[in-house]
This record gives C-alpha cells, sequence and structure tokens, in this order.
C-alpha cells in the first residue's frame, strides 16, 4: 500500500507528516531522505512481511522450548519420611535426600502429632534425626514439610508407637574393646533379647558396650552422649526381663555387689495382709511397758570378787573407817565456826538498830548522848536565828 505524506516540520530526531485528512503522525528522521525539508512530499508503502513473521515466531517457540526444558520438566520432590528406630523414649527419623531441581531450598520442617517440632539444621547434608523425651507405650504422628522458591511440599504421614518397658527390640548396640568370651557372650545375649547390633556408633546406637574405656568408636560415644556400659547389663536386662536402668553399669561406675545381683534375681516380694502385721506391732508394744530388768550380773560379780580376794576388802573396810574418823573430828570445828558466825551477825544487827534511833530515845536507851556535837549545832542554829526587833528597818534612797 501506497501512501503519500506532507513533512511538517522537520526535527532532528523526529519528522512530523500530514496525511491528506490533516492527521499528524509523528515518523523517526533517521528514515527519511536526508535532503528532505518542511512541504516535501514523501511516498512510504506498508506491506506485512509473512516470512519474517513466520521465522520470527519459529524463534520464539524455540526458546520457550528450552525454557521449560531447563526449568519447567523437573520440580522438587516430596520428601519421603519413615521410621529408622524406636525405643521406649526416643523415636529415630530418617528420610531420602532432598531432590530440589532448580528450585532453592527454603527450611525443612518436621511435625509431631500436627505441631512443629523444629526446623532440621543443615537439611541438604542430614538425612536423619532423633526425638527423644517421649512418653512409654504412646502413638505419635510425625510428618515433613519442604518448603522451596518452586512452593511447599509435605510428606505422608508416619505413625510410630513407642516400646513397652519389657520389649527389648528396640536396643542398638555398638560394642567397644571386650575379650573373646565376653562378645561370645554378648552376642548370644542381644539375640536372645531380640536386639540388634551395629558395626559403628550411628544416630540409631542405643547403648556402647564394652570393658575399657579408649578407641576412636568410644570417644564418638562420648561425643554423641551414648551410655557406655559394660556386657553386665546386658545379661541384667535379660534376666528381668525388662530394660533396666544404666546407673550401675556404667563403665566408670562401681561394680554392683552380690546383694544388686540378688535384688536383679529375686521377684518382688508381696506384702503380707493386715491381719498379720498386727499381732507383731502388739508384741512390740507390750515388749515397751514392761519394765528393765535388775543387773543381776553386776551384783554377782561384785560378790565373787569380794569373796575371792579378802585382803582387798579388808583395806577397803580400814579406809571407810578413817573417813569416819576425819569426819568426826571436823564436826566440832564446824559447830564452833558456825556459832561464832551467828554472834559476829547479832552484834551487827544491833549496831545497826543503834545507828537508826533518834538522839533523844538513844540517851534514855543507851544513858548517854552517842553524838558529843549534837549540842554544839544546836546552839549555832539558836544563834544563826533573826531577831524580832522594832519592827523598823533600813532602806537604800539614791542620792
Amino acid at each position: 500500500m501506497l501512501v503519500s505524506l506532507t513533512v511538517g516540520k522537520v526535527d532532528a530526531g523526529v519528522t512530523v507528516l500530514l496525511t491528506p485528512d490533516k492527521r499528524l503522525i509523528e515518523f523517526p528522521s533517521i528514515l527519511l531522505p536526508p535532503n528532505i525539508t518542511s512541504g516535501s512530499i514523501v511516498d512510504i508503502t506498508v506491506a506485512r512481511n509473512s516470512a519474517a513473521e513466520s521465522a520470527a515466531d519459529k524463534q520464539f517457540s524455540a526458546l520457550q522450548d528450552r525454557i521449560f526444558g531447563a526449568f519447567g520438566a523437573a520440580e522438587p520432590a516430596t520428601p519421603v519420611l519413615r521410621c529408622r528406630n524406636a525405643t521406649q523414649t526416643s523415636v529415630v527419623l530418617e528420610w531420602d535426600p532432598m531432590e530440589l531441581a532448580t528450585a532453592n531450598l527454603i527450611s525443612l520442617s518436621l511435625f509431631r502429632n500436627g505441631q512443629k517440632a523444629g526446623n532440621i539444621p543443615r537439611p541438604l547434608q542430614m538425612h536423619s534425626t532423633k526425638i527423644s523425651g517421649l512418653a512409654v507405650d504412646t502413638e505419635y504422628t510425625f510428618h515433613l514439610v519442604l518448603r522451596t522458591t518452586a512452593g511447599t511440599f509435605a510428606s505422608k504421614q508416619v505413625n510410630v508407637r513407642t516400646h513397652k518397658m519389657t520389649d527389648l527390640s528396640g536396643i542398638t548396640i555398638t560394642t567397644g574393646i571386650l575379650p573373646a568370651a565376653a562378645r561370645e557372650n554378648l552376642n548370644s545375649a542381644v539375640e536372645r533379647i531380640g536386639a540388634k547390633i551395629a558395626d559403628s556408633v550411628r544416630i540409631d546406637t542405643t547403648h556402647f558396650v564394652t570393658t575399657e574405656g579408649r578407641g576412636v568408636p568410644w570417644e564418638k560415644a562420648v561425643e554423641m552422649n551414648i551410655p557406655v556400659v559394660r556386657p553386665e547389663w546386658v545379661e541384667a536386662c535379660e534376666r528381668s526381663g525388662r530394660i533396666l536402668g544404666v546407673t550401675k553399669f556404667y563403665l566408670d561406675a562401681v561394680r554392683p555387689g552380690p546383694g544388686d545381683v540378688d535384688e536383679v534375681r529375686s521377684p518382688p516380694v508381696q506384702s503380707q495382709p493386715a491381719s498379720n502385721s498386727t499381732p507383731s506391732t502388739t508384741t512390740l508394744n507390750k515388749d515397751k511397758d514392761l519394765p528393765a530388768e535388775p543387773e543381776k550380773g553386776k551384783a554377782e560379780d561384785d560378790e565373787a570378787s569380794s569373796a575371792t580376794d579378802p585382803s582387798a576388802s579388808k583395806v577397803a573396810g580400814n579406809n571407810e573407817d578413817e573417813d569416819d574418823d576425819e569426819d568426826d573430828e571436823d564436826e566440832p570445828e564446824k559447830a564452833r565456826a558456825a556459832d561464832a558466825e551467828q554472834k559476829v551477825r547479832l552484834e551487827d544487827k544491833d549496831t545497826q538498830k543503834v545507828a537508826l534511833r533518834p538522839g533523844g530515845e538513844a540517851s534514855q536507851n543507851g544513858g548517854g548522848n552517842p553524838n558529843p556535837t549534837a549540842h554544839l549545832e544546836d546552839e549555832d542554829e539558836k544563834s544563826a536565828a533573826p531577831s524580832p526587833g522594832d519592827g523598823a528597818s533600813f532602806q537604800d534612797v539614791a542620792l
């Protein structure tokens, strides 16, 4: 199609063209002939290039296919969770390595009974975890939730039930340094109770059995806080038919004595009925009420000693006579001293009475004045008394 346009205004970048019906069209100046000016008429042919259009469509479709093949064909895989081992109070869970395709990992979370238990640290490197502190003989549900830049993916729920105290199948033992005979006995005992033996220390290892605290496996068990026990622990669990505590069977603990072994072997003693315990208590009360018997043995020993040793009895008798004589001599002296002390007390009382009596009474009773200066003091008081006078007085007069 041929179109004739009139040049209106020419600028460096854009030229204004006028259509026959007086419409303005801004056209790039670089596409016009270089010698045009205002008022020039240019013819522009407009046509559709179908060949170029089809080629561009093919090129764009190929690009979309490459993008889809690189980023849209694969997506992150849903996590697959399973139970590796279960004991009375713990569960070990494991899952396959994460397949993220071209997406980026955001987080991997573990849910217990529908509630978030926590995020898995380093989920690209860790493929198992251990949950401790669970209740005995209780059922739990677990599942994983994977969050990526391509979406969120949740695994199927896994139902796990913790073992009873009599179920020993969850015990996983790793052995350390053991004598040959002890190792054979341990293998037989583990097989009888239904437990498992692991070649190395793993996350599901529940106990490390050894007789010597050395070696790389022992160090790894200590680092992972796995109980290090002696082989006697497995034997004790087999005898009792249930899992036992490891406190008495630690490698560095005191070995149990015969009493402890008897406690493990002997069945629990049933308590007797209350009717049997009543007579024993009454018997004890009767024994408490009875008076204590006199010590006959001591008296008999004294009599026997006096009969066998007459010289000792004579010496004792002489000593008693001398003590009696000394007491008789001291009694008159004590009596005389008491009389003298009584007289002194009476004299002190008389002097106190005399001192408290007035002067006149004392002179009458005693026949004299106990204070010879009393009359002098009376005369001084009389002379110091003022005379009555004639009623005249002197006054100070200002001159």
